[in-house]
């Protein structure tokens, strides 16, 4: 199973021991969800037990329907990750800054995709305990700085690193590493598209290029080869748009993160605020990313649970995301066997979800407009066109990229409208001051 050359091994013993592994790494998710639960606001809660804020969001983090398919399915450990995610969280609630810095810089070098949501770490610990004292205003104080809080952090961070990647360094093996760390020669997007920004950037390119050809406008012969549509992971060129490179795209991630960092600075809301600066980090990351893969949804839905038990509005579009992120996640399981087992799980998910929120702020506005629930019932219709109807037309042999340019484009559009939603309510809600005062 170790051998780097060994294609297309299989044994019965190591399908067991993937499968349990991932099961008994995902106690510490269990643990974590159990303490992420501890900082929930009960005010809200019901005598019926299945009413209960933290009774739902156990369901909601527990029964995750991408991390089901994503870690027992696709086979990932997804699981695990996110228990030590969800446990730092919960660490910077309860105060206990130094366990959550630990817990994260774990985290980071388990898995380098979790570097979206640093700035979000960093900013609150510099502003929230490297920082002992704020003014009446909620603006910083800038004597109150400590200097061994400062120091405190930076030494976990090293011995963390130095831990982690001290015997590349011993063995001259740190280029290797920071290659496959960061491999930029892969492309702008993975063979399927993840529903972020570049998918809808791609769509327009790919049609703006099939109108050019039909008109004749453009040469046939000048069509770059690489194709973003092949499925092959590579570079490619755009026809008519501009191409993108890598430090386009960190640009772009880098205003799009700036908004949300600066207000958790200039106007501090709490662990709350760093919550929601956490996740606005890691959806920019997955909207504007170089090469982002589409399971990295999962880095914004499972911590936007934590809000959506507490707030209408936050449950809004935690439903919206979630829909149309756990959606996009269908054409990982491609074959036949696995279509209804992916359509019932979603539907049992989404079902609960929808129902046990709406049971929980029945007495405040509906949790979606006109235009939001006509916008959620189309992924019926997307995912019958999809996969019943599209594989008996002529255009499977032609356009066979057409179900996943559809499935993208369309929830794109759903995670960029929440995204949006959520920076809306983070750059307009009160500083954590003035919601005491309220």
């Amino acid at each position: 199973m170790l051998k780097v050359h060994n294609l297309n091994y299989f044994n019965s013993r190591t399908l067991l021991f993937q499968r349990f592994s991932v099961i008994f790494t995902d106690v510490l998710f269990v643990y974590a969800v159990h303490e992420c639960c501890k900082c929930i606001d009960g005010r809200k809660a019901s005598k019926e037990l299945t009413e209960k804020p933290k009774f739902i969001l156990s369901v909601l983090l527990l029964w995750n329907f991408g991390l089901l398919i994503v870690d027992h399915i696709h086979f990932q450990y997804n699981g695990f990750l996110s228990g030590i995610m969800l446990l730092s969280i919960a660490r910077l609630f309860q105060k206990r800054h130094m366990e959550g810095a630990f817990l994260f810089a774990v985290l980071l070098h388990f898995k380098h995709i979790y570097i979206y949501v640093a700035p979000a770490y960093g900013i609150y610990l510099l502003r929230s305990y490297c920082f002992t004292a704020s003014k009446p205003d909620g603006s910083v104080r800038w004597n109150s700085f400590s200097f061994i809080r400062v120091f405190s952090l930076g030494l976990i961070v090293f011995l963390v690193s130095a831990l982690s990647l001290g015997p590349f360094l011993a063995l001259n093996q740190l280029p290797q590493v920071f290659s496959r760390l960061f491999p930029f020669k892969r492309g702008l997007c993975h063979a399927y598209w993840a529903p972020n920004f570049w998918a809808l950037y791609n769509a327009v390119d790919k049609v703006l290029s099939i109108i050019g050809l039909e008109l004749k406008l453009l040469d046939p012969n000048k069509i770059p080869k690489a194709s973003m549509t092949s499925g092959l992971v590579q570079q490619f060129e755009h026809t008519v748009l501009p191409s993108v490179t890598p430090w386009a795209t960190f640009i772009c991630t880098l205003i799009a993160i700036s908004p949300s960092v600066f207000c958790l600075w200039f106007k501090p809301q709490g662990p709350r605020g760093f919550l929601r600066c956490l996740i606005l980090c890691a959806l920019s990351s997955f909207m504007f990313g170089w090469h982002v893969h589409e399971k990295a949804i999962l880095l914004a839905i499972l911590p936007m649970s934590l809000l959506s038990v507490e707030k209408a509005g936050d449950a809004s579009i935690f439903l919206i995301l979630t829909t149309t992120g756990h959606y996009s996640l269908f054409p990982l399981l491609f074959t036949t066997p696995e279509l209804p087992i992916k359509i019932l799980l979603m539907l049992l998910f989404t079902i609960y979800s929808i129902s046990s929120l709406m049971t929980l702020f029945r007495k405040e506005k509906p949790l979606f407009n006109w235009m939001e629930t006509f916008y959620l019932l189309g992924l019926g219709p997307l995912e019958v066109c999809c996969e019943f109807v599209f594989p008996f037309t002529s255009w499977k042999l032609t356009y066979p990229f057409i179900p996943l340019l559809l499935t993208s484009v369309y929830c794109a559009v759903g995670v960029i409208y929440a995204w949006f939603r959520l920076y809306v309510s983070m750059l307009t809600g009160p500083p954590v001051g003035k919601t005491k005062k309220q």
